[in-house]
């Protein structure tokens, strides 16, 4: 008995050993992770809303409590044309008619419906939807499926710029509708449910998570673009829909998709909306204040060609003669750090803050200019329509500079009129731009301007090649482009920073 008690406690401490030894080795390896108890790995609202004992969630409470709300929208226009059915044979072959037969009578026009659609969600328990300006866009009736019942929409405003429109349908009863919740708070990795109509399939329901933030895609003014990217299934017809948080908040409205990928969606965020709805409702339209300033983002080259401790600011590329920057003495090269108390971080803060003020507002600008701070005063105009972008051809060329890797040649009145160009236009020609120079990273191209460098004008290639040579070895060349469109009769322009060797 005793050999037996023995053996079996030589056993315990081998088995003790042998765990201890694999915690460590695990450890060691990287294999095990701190703190992973149940409730830090899935979250506390997660745990909340687990649908199985073995805390997978569901989202069955969350679809339940918010499909009520969304609605699907159809969108009637009325065409006018020929109901002249087509022979197969016609249509390969052109009309058939015997010899000596009478001519056919040309069919009467007659009026033709056709039918779009989307998603939407109710907003207030009147019966105000909030959806996409491209689903209602150019409709003649609106039509609302809410439940089993369909209602006739009214439109009480759009804003293209946003893609958002706004719509009332009359229940005559109190109609649930969602919360708007905080965009702003998401995080890349939170959870989003989509709801809505794609493929004419009613109250479709996706999950997914935030894949992104601040996606800018070039589907509507560029200026606005700010969409939430998520991969929760978006297609045709979820178009307007909501996407919501997993407290039931509307944090985006469903808007586009990318054809070329699988489960990239994008969605409007509500601050966009919660900013333009009070306009929509109360005028129709929205009105923004408006600066008149083509202006980027800064990378750290350009921070450190302008003399800046870093890349916070706006950078101004352009003004255009009499609007309110120019009007206020704001220049091409100038950086806006601050308007009134708002600190510019980015373009963001610039255009977000601006477009919230009413036109004839004044707002102060603080610009640093060749290493000073200064303020200008503004007063805001309204924000025009939509803009165009300019397109590139390549020419020929005749001087250049080895290491920039460019040919360029004088700004003759011959090359003014071939291109359109006005008359005022003055600089270096920029005929030839080699792969692998460092303007191509900076998006110089053939038929672009170089008009100033290190803020000094340039108006010939000889003054141009002056003020390169004049420039330090090590030190940054601040190049001015200008790029004209002549259908758009506007310029675009830039700054391209390059370090000389």
């Amino acid at each position: 008995m005793k050999s037996s008690a023995s053996r079996q406690f030589v056993t315990f401490l081998l088995v003790v050993g042998a765990v201890a030894f694999g915690m460590v080795l695990a450890g060691g390896l990287g294999l095990t992770v701190p703190g992973m108890a149940d409730d830090e790995v899935l979250g506390p609202q997660v745990v909340a809303r687990s649908g199985s004992a073995n805390g997978v969630p569901s989202f069955a409470d969350l679809a339940e409590a918010v499909e009520p709300a969304v609605v699907s929208i159809r969108a009637d226009t009325y065409q006018t044309g020929s109901r002249r059915q087509v022979n197969p044979f016609e249509f390969f072959f052109g009309p058939r008619r015997r010899p000596g037969a009478p001519e056919q009578e040309t069919p009467e026009e007659e009026r033709f419906r056709s039918e779009s659609g989307g998603s939407g969600f109710l907003i207030s328990a009147d019966g105000l939807i909030v959806t996409n300006n491209h689903v209602i866009e150019g409709a003649d009736r609106l039509m609302v499926t809410l439940g089993d019942r369909e209602y006739p929409a009214e439109l009480k405003g759009t804003d293209p710029a946003t893609d958002i429109a706004l719509l009332k349908i009359d229940a005559g009863s109190n109609l649930r509708h969602l919360r708007l919740g905080d965009s702003e708070r998401l995080r890349v990795g939170d959870w989003v449910m989509a709801i809505g109509s794609p493929l004419n399939l009613d109250h479709t329901v996706t999950v997914g998570v935030v894949s992104a933030k601040g996606r800018s895609i070039g589907i509507i003014e560029s200026s606005f673009e700010n969409f939430i990217q998520t991969d929760a299934a978006i297609n045709f017809g979820n178009s307007g829909g909501p996407l919501v948080n997993l407290d039931g908040e509307v944090v985006g409205v469903a808007t586009a998709i990318n054809f070329g990928a699988e489960n990239i969606g994008f969605a409007v965020p509500v601050s966009t909306v919660k900013q333009v709805l009070p306009q929509l409702r109360d005028e129709g339209r929205v009105t923004r204040g408006y600066l008149g300033v083509d202006i980027k983002n800064l990378d750290f080259d350009e921070a450190e060609a302008f003399g800046l401790d870093s890349t916070d600011g706006a950078l101004v590329l352009g003004t255009r003669g009499g609007d309110p920057a120019a009007e206020a003495g704001i220049r091409h090269g100038d950086v806006i750090l601050q308007v009134d108390d708002i600190a510019v971080e980015d373009t963001r803060d610039l255009i977000d803050y601006v477009a919230t003020r009413k036109p004839g507002e004044e707002v102060r600008l603080t610009i640093w200019r060749n290493g000073e701070r200064l303020v200008r005063t503004a007063e805001l105009g309204e924000r025009p329509g939509l803009t165009q972008q300019a397109a590139i051809e390549e020419e020929g060329g005749s001087s250049g500079i080895d290491w920039l890797g460019i040919r360029y040649q004088e700004l003759s009145e011959e090359i003014r009129q071939a291109h359109g160009l006005p008359s005022s236009a003055t600089g270096v020609w920029v005929t030839d731009v080699e792969p692998d120079s460092p303007l191509y990273d900076e998006q110089v191209r053939p038929r672009d301007i170089i008009s100033e460098v290190n803020g000094h004008p340039v108006e010939s290639a000889r003054e141009f090649e002056s003020a390169v040579e004049a420039t330090d070895s090590g030190r940054y060349l601040r190049l001015y482009v200008q790029r004209y469109d002549p259908q758009g009769e506007r310029w675009i322009s830039f700054f391209a920073p390059v370090r000389k060797p």
